[in-house]
C-alpha cells in the first residue's frame, strides 16, 4: 500500500443559498469549475497528469446532475483523458470524495487524483433529487424517518441540551469565524469566483454574522415544533425513543447549519507524483472510515465513526490536535463534545457550518482544507474531520501536517 498525500485544498467562498446570494447567478458547474481551475493553475498542472476527478453532490439533478465531476473537468481544461465521477453519501459527500481519492492512490491504481464536492443550494435546493427514503413507507417507517431538525432537537432533548447551551454553542461559532476572517486564516485556500469578464463576485463568505450574541438569537423561534408537533414527528421520536415522554425544540436558523452555494477541491497523490509535479506534499492521509448508525437520532454519525476510525488507527481523542466536526446543528457537537470528553479549544476553533454554511457536497472537502490551513498555521501534527449524514451514517478522515 502506498501513502497518499495532500498537496493542496482550495475552496470558493460561500455565497448565501437564495435568490439573492451571491452566487445564486453562477451556475453548478461554474463554481466546479472554480475550484478545479484554481487547483490547476496553483499548481501549475496541464491537467493530463490527473488520473480522476471526484466530486461529491448531494442533488445532482438538474445542471447538477449527468456526472458533474466529468463536465467540470472537461469545462476546467483538464482534457479529453481525465474522467471524472460523482459520488452522494449527504453530507459526507465531500469528505468521502477526498477518501476516494486517496484510496485510489493508496491502492496504486492511481497516482494523482482530486477529490472535492460542489453545491448550489440557492438553485437546485435541498431535496431536488428526491429519494425514497422520505417517502416510501417500506424504508420511511422501519427507520423512524423523521426531518433532520427535528432528529438534532431530539438529540439535544436525550443527551440534556438547553436552548441556552445551543444558542451559546452558536454565538462562539460566529465569534470564531469572524476572528478567523479577520485574521486571514482562510486567505491561502480560498478561490475568488469570478464573472466571465473577470471580475471579481464574491471572495469572501457572505453567510457570517459577526454581531449575532445570545439576545439577537433568544428572539428567533424554534424552526422545527410545528413540523414535530402537528406534522407527527415528535410522536415518531418518541416512538423510537420511549424513554422521553416529549421532544424539547430548541434549533433555529440562528443555531442550525447555514444553506449556501460552493465548491472545492482537494489535490491527492503519491510522492512519485509530487515529484513529477514539483509539488511538496502539504499533509498525510493517515486513515479514513465510514459507519452506518442509529438512522432515526441520525445525527450522531460521527461519534460512532471516530470511535471506529481511533480503533482502527489505534489512536485516542487526545491524540487529536485539532478536531473539524461540521456543524449541521448545535446539538451534533455538543453531543460529540460531551461522549468524547473533548477540549472545546481544539473543535472548530476557526469556527463551522452554523456562521459559515454548509453547502453539502462541498463541505467535507472545505473541512480538510480547513484543517489543514489551520494545522499549519498553529504548528500542529494530527486533525480530524467528521460530518454527520441523513439516514443516520458517519464519515471520518484523519490527516498528518508533513
Amino acid at each position: 500500500m502506498s501513502d497518499a498525500y495532500i498537496y493542496d485544498a482550495v475552496r470558493t467562498p460561500r455565497g448565501r443559498g437564495k435568490v439573492d446570494g451571491s452566487l445564486h447567478e453562477v451556475s453548478t458547474l461554474g463554481l466546479a469549475v472554480t475550484a478545479l481551475s484554481a487547483i490547476k493553475a496553483r499548481n501549475k498542472l496541464k491537467g493530463l497528469e490527473v488520473d480522476d476527478v471526484i466530486l461529491g453532490c448531494v442533488d445532482p439533478v438538474g445542471e447538477a446532475g449527468g456526472d458533474i465531476a466529468r463536465a467540470s473537468a472537461l469545462a476546467a481544461g483538464f482534457g479529453d483523458s481525465v474522467p471524472g465521477v460523482q459520488i452522494n453519501r449527504f453530507c459526507a459527500s465531500g469528505l468521502d470524495a477526498v477518501n476516494f481519492a486517496a484510496a485510489q492512490v493508496m491502492s496504486g491504481q492511481h497516482d494523482l487524483a482530486i477529490g472535492g464536492g460542489v453545491e448550489s443550494m440557492s438553485r437546485g435546493g435541498i431535496g431536488a433529487s428526491g429519494g425514497a427514503w422520505p417517502v416510501d413507507p417500506a424504508i420511511a417507517i422501519p427507520s423512524y424517518f423523521m426531518p433532520q431538525g427535528v432528529s438534532a432537537d431530539l438529540i439535544a432533548t436525550k443527551y440534556g441540551f438547553s436552548r441556552e447551551d445551543v444558542d451559546a454553542y452558536a454565538v462562539e461559532s460566529q465569534k470564531r469565524a469572524a476572528l478567523a476572517w479577520e485574521e486571514g486564516r482562510f486567505n491561502r485556500s480560498i478561490a475568488p469566483v469570478k464573472d466571465v469578464n473577470g471580475l471579481v463576485i464574491l471572495d469572501r463568505d457572505e453567510h457570517l454574522r459577526p454581531g449575532t450574541d445570545m439576545q439577537s438569537l433568544g428572539a428567533l423561534k424554534p424552526s422545527f415544533t410545528l413540523v414535530g408537533e402537528m406534522g407527527g414527528f415528535d410522536a415518531v421520536a418518541i416512538q423510537a425513543h420511549p424513554e422521553l415522554e416529549s421532544v424539547n425544540h430548541v434549533h433555529h436558523a440562528g443555531n442550525s447549519s447555514g444553506i449556501v452555494d460552493g465548491a472545492a477541491a482537494v489535490l491527492v497523490g503519491s510522492l512519485a507524483a509530487g515529484e513529477r509535479i514539483g509539488a511538496k506534499p502539504r499533509a498525510k492521509i493517515r486513515a479514513f472510515a465510514n459507519i452506518g448508525s442509529e438512522p432515526a437520532m441520525m445525527l450522531t454519525g460521527p461519534i460512532d465513526v471516530t470511535k471506529k476510525l481511533l480503533a482502527r488507527a489505534k489512536m485516542t481523542i487526545a491524540d487529536m490536535d485539532l478536531i473539524e466536526v461540521n456543524e449541521a446543528f448545535a446539538a451534533v457537537v455538543l453531543r460529540f463534545l460531551q461522549a468524547f470528553a473533548a477540549d472545546p479549544a481544539k473543535v472548530n476553533v476557526n469556527g463551522g457550518a452554523i456562521a459559515l454554511g454548509h453547502p453539502l457536497g462541498a463541505t467535507g472537502a472545505m473541512l480538510v482544507g480547513t484543517a489543514l490551513d489551520e494545522l499549519e498555521r498553529s504548528g500542529n501534527a494530527i486533525a480530524l474531520v467528521t460530518l454527520c449524514i441523513g439516514a443516520g451514517m458517519g464519515t471520518a478522515t484523519i490527516i498528518e501536517r508533513v
